[in-house]
C-alpha cells in the first residue's frame, strides 16, 4: 500500500510538471528581460530565431508565462530591446503576443497598413542606432481592411491620405484572377505581402542610419505575414 501511494505521489509530480510546461510556465532564467548585456551578445539571426520559436509557441498554445509585475520593475529604469516590429493596428495581431515575448523584450511601431513613413523610420533608428534592436520586421496580416480599403480607393477623412501609402503596393500587383476591389482575397494577400516587402525594402531606401546597421553585419530586416485565422508567421525575407 506504501508502494501504490509513493507510486501515485510520484506520478501526480510528474504530471503536474508536464501541465506546467504545456502551459508555458517559466523559470527566472526566461522571464529576465533583456539587459543591455544580452541585447549585446545577440545577432540578427539569433533574434530572428528568438522571434521564430515565439510565435511557433504561440500557435501551439505553450507560451512562456511570467510575472509581468516584477518585469515592470526590473525595465523601469533602462530598456534593452532584442528586436522592432513595425506591425498594423489590427486588434488581432499584437506582436508582443503574436511572437510571445514580453516587457522589456520588443519595439512596436503600429500603424494601420504597417507602412513606414519619416516617423516611423525615426522611430526604428532610435530602436536600432540608439537604443541597440539587432532585428526589424515589419509585420504585414491577413484580411486587413486597411490594405481593402486602399485596393478599392477608400475616401473618409484623414483615412484618405493615410491609404495612399499603401496605393504604390496596390498599383504593382498584377495578374489577379478575379475582381480588381477587396472581395477578391487572393488580390487583397497578394497586396498585402508587396506592401510589407516594399516597406522593408524602403527602410533600406530612406535611411542612412539602417542601411550602415545592415552593411556592418548588426541589423537585419525582414519582412513576414500573419494569419488571422492560425495565428502563424510566415517569413518572406
Amino acid at each position: 500500500m506504501k508502494e501504490r501511494r509513493r507510486f501515485l505521489v510520484a506520478a501526480g509530480a510528474f504530471a503536474a510538471a508536464g501541465l506546467s510546461r504545456t502551459a508555458g510556465a517559466a523559470g527566472p532564467a526566461a522571464c529576465r528581460p533583456f539587459d543591455a548585456a544580452r541585447q549585446a551578445a545577440t545577432t540578427p539571426d539569433e533574434a530572428l530565431e528568438m522571434l521564430k520559436q515565439g510565435n511557433a509557441r504561440f500557435v501551439k498554445g505553450t507560451m512562456i508565462h511570467c510575472d509581468l509585475r516584477a518585469q515592470v520593475k526590473a525595465t523601469a529604469t533602462a530598456q534593452a530591446p532584442f528586436a522592432a516590429v513595425v506591425g498594423c493596428i489590427d486588434s488581432r495581431v499584437p506582436p508582443e503576443l503574436v511572437f510571445d515575448q514580453r516587457i522589456g523584450d520588443i519595439f512596436a511601431a503600429r500603424v494601420a497598413g504597417n507602412f513606414v513613413n519619416t516617423d516611423i523610420i525615426g522611430s526604428l533608428e532610435f530602436a536600432t542606432r540608439l537604443a541597440g534592436a539587432k532585428l526589424i520586421v515589419v509585420l504585414g496580416h491577413s484580411e486587413c481592411g486597411a490594405i481593402k480599403g486602399a485596393i478599392d480607393n477608400a475616401q473618409l477623412g484623414n483615412l484618405t491620405a493615410m491609404l495612399a501609402n499603401i496605393r504604390p503596393a496596390v498599383l504593382k500587383v498584377k495578374g489577379i484572377e478575379g475582381s480588381a476591389d477587396s472581395r477578391n482575397k487572393k488580390l487583397v494577400q497578394a497586396v498585402a505581402d508587396q506592401n510589407a516587402r516594399d516597406a522593408a525594402a524602403m527602410l533600406l531606401t530612406r535611411s542612412e542610419v539602417l542601411r550602415e546597421l545592415v552593411g556592418a553585419g548588426k541589423l537585419k530586416i525582414v519582412s513576414a505575414m500573419h494569419d488571422v485565422g492560425t495565428g502563424r508567421v510566415a517569413w518572406m525575407a
